[in-house]
């Protein structure tokens, strides 16, 4: 199998030497957890193109449409149907047996990563059950509603949107800088920064996807297919 024999390469190139490993996530990952995106055909999500409910110019211009758009993903989010996959549960036995730091960077604002387990995540698009003061910054955990009544209504989701910057810029220079295999898992590598991170590793890397993306060229191999069921075959032969 495909997912094998690249995890026995990268095993073979890597030899005794257990370098740091940085693991980039997107929406492919959730999406096999049966997270809805709410993008339904041509981007829309109720009639509106989501850029226009996900952008601090949208948020001035209709709150309540923005508040209900993140609720509804919220509340999706948290539903008994939505879990963790076998490949969240495979990077999370990748981080617990692995010598050196392994590091989650996620473009997706869901816990999923958490709620297999796994630790030293990064999220640099925010995250959905947590929201951040308009004034302060504050952020805090929130798993209900959240409206223009919330607290002392000055609370906004914690999430980056269109034309804000993304998170925690020095945490995943750092990590890049340090790793020695890169693992990219279910993202399409059309938005950046973060289809540039693949140039700022020195070592090998591995793209995760169900099909080439604009980026592929760019990676020393890949797996085409599920991520649930080829990342944890993957991950056997890497730790090995």
């Amino acid at each position: 199998m495909e997912a094998k024999r690249v995890g026995d390469q990268m095993c073979r190139h890597l030899g005794s030497n257990r370098p740091p490993i940085v693991i980039l996530t997107g929406a492919g990952i959730s999406a096999e957890s049966g997270l809805s995106t709410f993008r339904g055909d041509g981007g829309l999500w109720a009639g509106h193109r989501v850029e226009d409910v996900a952008s601090p110019s949208a948020f001035d211009r209709d709150p309540d449409l923005v508040y209900e758009f993140y609720n509804l993903r919220r509340r999706n989010l948290l539903s008994i149907d939505v879990k963790p996959n076998a490949a969240h549960k495979a990077l999370e036995r990748l981080q617990s047996e692995w010598s050196e730091r392994v590091t989650i960077i996620t473009q997706n604002v869901d816990d999923l990563h958490e709620r297999a387990g796994s630790s030293n995540v990064i999220h640099m698009h925010g995250e959905l059950l947590k929201i951040r003061h308009l004034d302060s910054g504050e952020v805090r955990s929130w798993n209900d509603d959240c409206d223009g009544s919330t607290l002392d209504g000055r609370w906004r989701p914690h999430i980056v949107w269109f034309g804000e910057a993304i998170l925690e810029t020095a945490a995943i220079s750092e990590a890049l800088m340090s790793a020695g295999l890169f693992l990219c898992i279910g993202t399409a590598g059309q938005v950046y920064p973060a289809a540039g991170f693949v140039h700022e590793v020195a070592g090998p890397s591995v793209e995760f996807n169900i099909q080439r993306t604009a980026i592929s060229k760019s990676f020393t191999d890949a797996v085409l297919g599920s991520a649930a069921e080829h990342l944890p075959i993957f991950v056997d032969a890497l730790l090995k």
